[in-house]
């Protein structure tokens, strides 16, 4: 199986739609509020592009566009389209261990006074309520929009997602106040 990383799928996801040119994949990814569940910067969408490229999962080529500068328009191949459906399915199939610097903090949390970490903690919660927030302003947007409840999911989750590790975070700084400075000596 080739393997491609998330961000050249979040590209290739787009031209298995349509060809495109890179200011329109621009475009799409801002319109459809993708950064929201990708991590794919205006910058890296023309390395991104020259990657599938060079790797055969696209190809490429220069059309005149009447009145216009011409425009380098990238198409899925066969290739490309056979790799996006089995990067499909394997994420779709498996739970992946997700990493989070959050719990290198946890672990070493020691290494501050309590107030420090319970500054700290009460930062982070207010970053999960600013991104909360986010989020719901997405969806409230997408649906007023008529989006597809395929299209509303792809911000439930992370919502969901959020709100979970909102109300962990509030237990642990609960635990935090209770028993002071923890986990020095495992």
């Amino acid at each position: 199986m080739s393997r491609i990383s998330d961000r050249e799928a979040a590209i290739l996801g787009l031209l298995c739609e349509s060809p495109r040119y890179g200011y329109e994949l621009e475009k799409i990814i801002e319109e459809r509020g993708m950064r929201v569940w990708t991590e794919i910067g205006f910058s890296s969408i023309y390395y991104v592009l020259k990657r599938l490229e060079s790797r055969e999962y696209i190809q490429s080529e220069v059309k005149d566009v009447e009145g216009r500068p011409s425009r380098r328009v990238y198409t899925v191949t066969e290739k490309g389209r056979k790799t996006m459906k089995e990067k499909v399915k394997s994420v779709l199939s498996q739970n992946k261990k997700v990493i989070s610097p959050f719990d290198l903090g946890i672990a070493y949390h020691y290494v501050l006074e309590p107030e420090e970490v319970l500054g700290c903690l009460t930062q982070y919660i207010e970053s999960l309520d600013e991104r909360k927030a986010i989020l719901e302003r997405s969806i409230r947007e997408k649906e007023k929009d008529g989006a597809k409840y395929r299209v509303i999911a792809l911000f439930l989750r992370p919502l969901a997602h959020v709100k979970a590790e909102k109300e962990w975070v509030e237990q642990f700084t609960e635990e935090i106040k209770k028993e002071g400075l923890i986990w020095k000596d495992w």
